[in-house]
């Protein structure tokens, strides 16, 4: 009797699906079963898919792949349908999918095996759900769905592990779980839910010749299921003593495979006998890749931020030692996106003087180069700094390097390549690129190889960076400042008030090789405490630098200096490390985003601080006043005669002076004199104008001195200017606006000073 006759009688039938061609073909047993007309036949495989039922055809697809994963048989029941949808029968197919090559050379499989008839449901009848494919099978859909969804969203290793030790499966949940990964050529435990403490040890530094299942698993990259204890023992005799002690039932070990390439093994462990039907193998797989797929997600987030912590720490220095009558406190905050590394720095030089300097800068841009820009340039100022240079000298020469730097980069593109390198890379891992699965980096494939695509246009791009190089002598407190496009510094005085100190600059670093930056002096008193930012701490938030500014001023000046002091008289070491903090948390804190600003774009930047507090009364550092009097506040200006354009700077000198000042009339009143009187000395004189202006004395009876000094011997005097005259009404608005005011003759040169006292503003005589 031929084989055909025997399938014939026993209503088997055989089939041949070509996964590549999408050609089936069917004898004809298998044709009947299928609705067709009873003879052999090679039919396009739309034309069988439309005899499945469309649910069943969706099951058959997955136990196929499956199938496929594991070199195993694929089984399921199908229902076959006219083609008014009704059921005629209902078939079990066994098929075999074998590899075979297409035309291009691709491997693909085709399915080799039986259709046979049993007996449910009956013909005629509608087409309902089976158990395969009704509420079985809902709830494994929600749970994948849910289990995607929280893999997706870990961050970290020991996310990943603790959603995969929640997972509750639908009808077989396990209750012990193991992630192995591969460290060269041994078993590591990544980790493990559902065991003991040192449950673990009898696995780890497994080698992958060892019998055990996870090791055949990783090694083969298929799948393992043990069903029954007498299964394990019988396949894994040597390793079965270590698993016995566990008590479990059932066993599954799954690859975790990402990219093709196996980076270690999941086992899922239970008590209950599990059968392992071809629905509950499809779960564990599919729930073995998300897993896989989370890992490397994990691993490359974890790797990241450990190269850019790395980054940061060997980019920004430490502060040194600390300083006599000195603290000094810095943050770094990098931009919320990229590698979460950028192109501002600090940095705190010892000088062969005996004193030291503070540096803080912005590279332009985000990105590796600016980081990479940023080290080169924070090593060059440094070493001009330390053999001696002044500040001016300092950023002249680094502007040269920055200048030269960009422009022989701009020259000749990156090396390092053959014909350039266009960046891309197609993801292709091996499991161990340094993170907890170990073993052996990425396998080299680029997406284009060296396509000579040539340099990247940003890496030749010009830079420039801006910068502020201070000097300062920690015994008398003597600042000397050069600016390169950077913001200012910003002083807080001993009563809270905050001003910026407007300092003479240049262009920033490497537009210009050779240009000139002029120094700044001034003294940072006793108490007072100075702070130094890129625009990173100013602008971002969607700020420009007014309404930047005055979020800022408003944390320093309503900082308390004694607030939590540990008792009175002695300094608290952590004073200036809570302001930076608070400095920071106005810009990237909870609060700030209730302080957006004006421009419609939240921009985000990164963020250097410096904080320089000489010790005294007042700076929150040193000994507190006993009993606390209000200290004497004061400020003091040069404007050059090639600089009228600062006059407007000392006008806000004042104003901010008097910031908090009883009557307004008498702020303007300053600010007006102190505008004649210095642009008289640019206009009337050859040398420059010296404004010193302080107020003293309490809230409400405080007296204001301003002092101008100049180089010249001509003394003022008093005119009577026409209507239609453009000067010579200086003299007349001291007299009316001043509560008192003179000249001062010096051995080189003179002082005019005006002085008013502080009055609360009169009230209306009808109030």
């Amino acid at each position: 009797m031929r084989t055909e006759d025997v399938l014939a009688a026993i209503a088997t039938g055989l089939w041949r699906w070509d996964n590549a061609s999408g050609m089936v073909t069917l004898d004809s047993e298998a044709a009947r079963l299928l609705g067709l007309p009873a003879e052999p036949v090679v039919l396009p495989e739309v034309a069988v898919r439309s005899r499945f039922h469309p649910v069943d055809w969706n099951e058959i697809k997955a136990i196929v792949d499956l199938a496929v994963a594991e070199g195993t048989l694929a089984e399921a029941r199908l229902r076959i349908v006219d083609a008014d949808g009704r059921v005629l029968r209902t078939v079990r197919s066994r098929s075999k999918p074998v590899p075979a090559a297409t035309a291009h050379g691709r491997i693909d499989y085709e399915l080799i095996g039986t259709v046979q008839e049993i007996a449910e449901p009956q013909p005629g009848t509608t087409a309902a759900h089976t158990p395969i494919t009704g509420d079985w099978r809902r709830s494994r859909e929600a749970f994948l769905l849910d289990a995607g969804r929280a893999l997706a969203e870990a961050r970290s290793t020991a996310e990943v592990l603790r959603v995969a030790a929640s997972l509750s499966m639908p009808g077989f949940s396990p209750d012990g779980l193991a992630v192995f990964g591969v460290d060269g050529d041994r078993l590591s435990v990544i980790g493990h839910h559902g065991h003991g403490p040192g449950d673990e040890s009898p696995f780890t530094e497994m080698r992958l010749d060892t019998a055990y299942p996870a090791a055949e698993v990783v090694r083969t990259g298929r799948a393992v299921y043990l069903p029954t204890s007498e299964e394990y023992k019988r396949r894994f005799p040597v390793t079965w003593p270590l698993a016995e002690p566990f008590g479990r039932s059932s066993w599954a070990f799954v690859p975790l495979i990402v990219a093709g390439r196996t980076m270690g093994a999941w086992m899922a462990a239970f008590k209950h006998p599990v059968s392992f039907s071809p629905d509950e193998r499809s779960v564990l797989t599919t729930v073995a890749r998300m897993l896989a797929q989370a890992l490397q997600r994990a691993g490359v987030t974890e790797s990241e931020r450990e190269l850019t912590t790395g980054l940061q720490r060997s980019m920004m220095p430490q502060l040194g030692p600390e300083i006599p009558g000195m603290r000094i406190a810095a943050r770094y905050v990098p931009t919320g996106g990229g590698l979460q590394v950028g192109g501002d720095w600090y940095d705190m030089i010892p000088l062969p003087s005996g004193r030291f300097a503070l540096v803080i800068g912005d590279v332009q841009g985000h990105d590796v180069r600016a980081a990479g820009l940023m080290g080169q340039l924070r090593i060059a100022v440094r070493a001009y700094a330390s053999e001696g240079h002044r500040p001016d000298a300092v950023l002249s020469r680094a502007s040269r390097f920055l200048a030269g730097l960009c422009s022989s980069q701009e020259k000749d593109g990156p090396r390092g390549y053959a014909d350039g390198y266009d960046g891309t890379y197609d993801g292709a891992y091996d499991g161990g690129y340094g993170g907890p699965y170990g073993g052996g980096g990425h396998d080299g494939r680029y997406a284009d190889g060296y396509a000579g695509a040539g340099p990247d246009p940003d890496y030749t791009s010009p830079r420039f960076a801006t910068c502020l190089y201070m000097e300062c002598d920690p015994q008398t407190g003597l600042l000397e400042v050069a600016r390169a496009g950077h913001p200012d510094p910003v002083v807080r005085m001993t009563d809270g008030t905050v001003l910026m100190r407007p300092t003479a600059g240049g262009l920033p670093l490497g537009i210009v090789p050779d240009t000139d930056y002029p120094t700044t002096r001034f003294t940072l008193e006793p108490g007072e405490t100075l702070m130094l930012c890129t625009d990173g701490l100013i602008e971002t938030g969607g700020h420009d630098l007014d309404t930047g500014w005055a979020r800022l001023r408003a944390v320093l000046e309503g900082e308390d200096p004694d607030a939590g002091r540990p008792e009175a008289g002695e300094p608290d070491a952590g004073h200036l490390e809570k302001l930076a903090d608070l400095l920071v948390q106005a810009v990237h804190g909870p609060s700030s985003h209730h302080t957006t600003g004006p421009l419609a774009d939240r921009r985000e930047d990164d963020i250097a601080v410096v904080l320089l507090c000489r010790e005294g009364a007042g700076c929150g550092c040193g000994t507190s006043a006993s009993p606390r009097t209000r200290p004497a506040r004061r400020t003091m200006l040069t404007v050059a005669q090639a600089e009228p354009e600062r006059i407007s700077g000392a006008r806000r000198q004042i104003r901010e002076l008097l910031h908090d000042w009883a009557d307004p009339d008498q702020v303007d009143s300053a600010e007006l004199m102190v505008s004649e009187m210095v642009t008289n000395v640019l206009t009337h004189t050859d040398g420059d104008a010296l404004l010193v202006a302080e107020a003293v004395g309490e809230l409400g009876s405080r007296r204001l001195r301003v002092e101008v000094a100049d180089s010249s011997d001509e003394l003022p005097h008093k005119r009577h200017p026409g209507e239609m005259a453009s000067s010579g009404r200086g003299v007349l608005l001291m007299e009316m606006l001043a509560d008192a005011w003179g000249v001062d003759p010096r051995g080189e040169g003179k002082s005019i000073w005006f002085e008013l006292h502080e009055q609360a503003k009169a009230e209306d005589s009808d109030s």
